[in-house]
């Protein structure tokens, strides 16, 4: 049914959104391709996993916890590792390398933690009941991930764009240099973005496994290229292309694998991105990318 369809494209495209909107925050400010956000990402649903099998707690907490830890590996990648590559002005690979050694880092301590066999909820914890909406059938569990998803999006624009806080994070965009000559604390939003960022990856970690009740070490890696293809889909550091740029993603893999084959999903998926890159290379929204000195 092809209403049913679409609330599983909700579901999956509004959680790779999420990803992708601290993958993108991180360029946008930073001018870093964080290829540790995947990583991240797989920590948070551990740690939720964590704390509601382990501490018994509810599962709302897990959400938080997982969010509080991930946004804080994040805060300590940027200190430790960021910090000190843009103060010996090294080029943009060289953070794009330290963060892979992170990935793998986080990955192999996850797997030496918890093994590499799949983890799951348990389904005494999720989020019980089912609804009818018109023709479609939609479990709690599905409205509760998309209402998550879209609270913390929101809360992010409105941030972003109503808040002395967003103006800042704008102006360093624009030129970290203006920034800094005008008073703002450039460092300081430096790891405040690093820590909301990866904050927005663990939440979204915590979702998709609720979403699939499947955890794994490994799990961070494919979400990861999906990351990377919404950001460039929507425009290098414009969160407005990767809400859009995640939505189209997940309508583009639920429908192919719904109308097409079950095995097909990643390749029309990411066929379709290439075709629209190919009429707009620099993305939906890429002149957002022009940074002045």
């Amino acid at each position: 049914m092809f209403e049913q369809q679409l609330l599983n494209a909700l579901t999956l495209g509004c959680v790779y959104a999420l990803f992708a909107l601290g993958f993108t925050l991180v360029f946008g400010v930073l001018e870093v391709i964080n290829l540790s956000h995947g990583a991240v990402f797989m920590t948070g649903s551990y740690v939720a996993l964590s704390v509601v099998t382990e501490l018994q707690a509810p599962l709302w907490l897990g959400v938080v916890v997982a969010m509080l830890v991930s946004g804080l590996i994040g805060l300590l990648i940027d200190v430790f590792i960021l910090k000190r590559l843009r103060a010996r002005g090294a080029p943009h690979l060289i953070p794009m390398i330290a963060t892979i050694g992170v990935g793998i880092f986080l990955t192999s301590a996850a797997q030496g933690l918890f093994g590499a066999e799949i983890r799951r909820f348990p389904e005494e914890i999720l989020p019980a009941g089912e609804f009818m909406l018109g023709t479609v059938h939609a479990r709690a569990l599905e409205i509760a991930i998309v209402a998550i998803a879209f609270a913390l999006m929101a809360v992010l624009f409105l941030a972003i764009k109503h808040t002395q806080l967003g103006r800042a994070l704008r102006a360093i965009a624009e030129s970290p240099k203006a920034a800094r000559l005008l008073g703002i604390n450039v460092e300081g939003l430096f790891h405040l973005t690093s820590f909301v960022a990866a904050a927005l990856g663990g939440a979204a970690g915590v979702l998709i496994g609720l979403n699939f009740n499947a955890i794994t070490p490994f799990m961070g890696q494919p979400i990861l290229h999906k990351g990377i293809a919404v950001v460039i889909l929507g425009g290098m550091g414009d969160i407005r292309g990767a809400l859009i740029g995640g939505l189209f993603l997940g309508f583009a893999e639920v429908m192919s694998k719904g109308y097409l084959s079950s095995q097909m999903g990643d390749a029309v998926a990411f066929g379709l991105l290439f075709l629209i890159l190919l009429v707009r290379p620099a993305g939906l929204f890429g002149h957002v990318l022009e940074r002045k000195a």
